[in-house]
């Protein structure tokens, strides 16, 4: 049995989305990018303010830095700049938005554990 090229490609990407989704402070911070999306609150926003919000240890911060924020960025599912420590939507942001979405729309229903 053979595969389909698009077949495989749209595996691997849903595959991809999934293993992003896969952690609970990527999908805060992919939800974060959303609702500023749609409140046109401008493109980017402070990893500082995303951190001070909860009451995040100094180890998430720095798995925030290190690890979710450079995996977000390699999928392109946001623009982070270092330097300026700031967070965007990606160039791939589109293709996790409707995920994103519907984790936003029944977050009311969802375990409190999921977002």
């Amino acid at each position: 049995m053979t595969t389909d090229h698009h077949e495989s490609d749209v595996a691997s990407s849903l595959d991809a989305m999934f293993d992003v989704l896969s952690d609970r402070y990527r999908r805060r911070l992919l939800l974060e990018v959303y609702r500023r999306r749609r409140r046109s609150e401008g493109e980017a926003f402070g990893v500082d303010a995303f951190t001070a919000r909860g009451e995040l240890s100094e180890e998430c911060r720095g798995r925030l830095r290190h690890v979710h924020l450079p995996k977000l960025a390699a999928a392109g599912f946001v623009a982070w700049d270092r330097e300026r420590g700031t967070i965007g939507p990606g160039p791939h942001f589109r293709e996790i938005e409707p995920a994103i979405r519907l984790l936003h729309d029944n977050r009311d229903e969802l375990p409190d554990d999921w977002l």
